[in-house]
């Protein structure tokens, strides 16, 4: 017995919850006034028809008693007289017809001829089906013949009723739309929140009022973002705290190394302290780069500091050039965007021998650095990976090939301060491109 998914089930659903909600209240309350409109309207209806079918009888007696008591000169006179909106009274024999088609029929001529009696010699024929339309004889009592012709009529529905509907209709969806709104604006409000969360700064509180649900929801979302945001800074504080206070005896370490006499061991020994005091620097790095957010965002020319940029670079002999640049000023934490541009193009020269950069705006109109090479790339399944502290391609500790993996890590951490992302990619014909994306 195999099961389906709910997720394939459900697939025609929307898939925001406000659409599903809209969906769901909406088409619950227009079932449901659906179901009371049908109903009053039978209702309406049948009462109708038993109003109709017992002043019928009592109507049609009377005013075959009044033609059959007129002289035959007069009758004529009358006719209109006794009309009415769903029968009319002829002189003569009718239409040819067919015997009764439905139950209602029946049951009108029935009713008629035990009104009358026998003496008029009541018989009914159909004439039309659609719409149904049959006529009931009589004989007077001088012989003439007198022919009722009935056509049934639905009730009549009010001109004002059309206009109701409309209004009852655009009352529901005004009071649907403000349900949805009022239950999912604070979820949406939490996910922005969460959005929002950085190591080094407090995110936006959520207000703690509204329903008491929506408030205590609140309440535990502020007290969880302080939590985490307490946690996140004494990982930070605790890393730069180590890696600050390495660097003094690891000086002490290196100035007694090299105060002993020269020996073979003696540069290895300097080797392993120049690798130690560089990792204690990246992670000095990594644990301010999470502070980028902190710096106060200034107008600068885009193309102009792009173009500074490449040019110290090439000022030292590097391969660096800007290939393409948007020209205007933009809003932006300078000296942040520098630190991560600065450690991609690193990277790009290390591993490519050169780098390009790069500026657009994409669709959204969101501003597009790219840093890209010609280097062996990344595999697709590590173009994430490579991002975490520590993570490295290379298994070996070689300075000169694996690194110590914070170079990324550190562009992704300042990227995300200061409110963009970096996001990693193959290039065409080999090599690697890094996009850091600014609003």
């Amino acid at each position: 017995m195999s099961s389906t998914p709910w997720t394939a089930r459900w697939r025609w659903l929307p898939r925001s919850m406000a659409s599903r909600l809209y969906l769901i209240i909406f088409a619950g309350l227009l079932l449901a006034y659906g179901l009371t409109f049908g109903l009053l309207f039978i209702e309406r209806y049948e009462s109708a028809t038993a109003v109709m079918f017992n002043t019928l009888e009592h109507d049609v007696g009377t005013s075959v008693a009044v033609l059959d008591r007129l002289p035959a000169a007069e009758r004529a006179a009358w006719l209109g007289r006794l009309q009415r909106d769903n029968y009319r009274y002829l002189l003569g024999t009718g239409q040819p017809g067919e015997a009764l088609a439905s139950e209602r029929s029946r049951r009108v001529v029935g009713m008629i001829s035990r009104e009358v009696g026998p003496d008029f010699q009541v018989h009914g024929d159909t004439i039309a089906h659609e719409p149904e339309r049959y006529q009931v004889h009589f004989t007077l009592h001088d012989g003439m013949p007198l022919t009722l012709e009935i056509t049934p009529r639905m009730v009549p529905v009010a001109k004002w009723l059309p206009f109701v509907f409309v209004l009852q209709m655009a009352l529901l969806i005004v009071c649907t739309w403000l349900a949805v709104r009022l239950a999912t604006r604070p979820l949406a409000s939490l996910a922005q929140a969460a959005e929002a969360m950085m190591p080094a700064a407090d995110g936006p509180r959520m207000a703690q009022d509204g329903p008491t649900e929506v408030a205590r929801a609140a309440t535990a979302f502020n007290a969880m973002q302080d939590r985490i945001s307490l946690y996140l800074k004494e990982r930070l504080h605790i890393l730069a705290s180590i890696s600050h206070d390495l660097q003094t005896p690891i000086t002490r370490m290196r100035l007694r190394v090299e105060a002993l006499d020269e020996h073979d061991e003696q540069q290895k020994i300097l080797d392993d302290l120049h690798e130690m005091e560089h990792l204690v620097r990246e992670g000095v790095a990594y644990a301010r780069s999470a502070h980028g957010g902190t710096e106060a965002p200034v107008r600068i020319d885009l193309a102009a500091f792009l173009e500074s940029l490449v040019f110290d670079y090439q000022d030292v002999g590097q391969a660096v050039t800007l290939s393409d640049a948007v020209a205007g000023t933009v809003v932006i934490r300078a000296h942040a965007l520098r630190r991560v541009l600065g450690n991609l193009i690193d990277n790009a020269i290390k591993y490519g021998g050169a780098a390009e950069v790069g500026v657009q705006r994409d669709s959204r109109d969101a501003l597009c650095i790219t840093v890209a090479d010609r280097g062996p790339g990344i595999p697709e399944g590590q173009l994430e990976q490579v991002l975490q502290p520590f993570y490295r391609l290379e298994a070996s500790r070689n300075r000169d090939t694996g690194g110590a993996g914070l170079g990324l890590a550190i562009a992704a951490q300042l990227a995300s301060a200061i409110g963009g992302s970096l996001h990693l990619s193959n290039r065409e014909g080999g090599g690697l491109v890094a996009t850091v994306m600014l609003p």
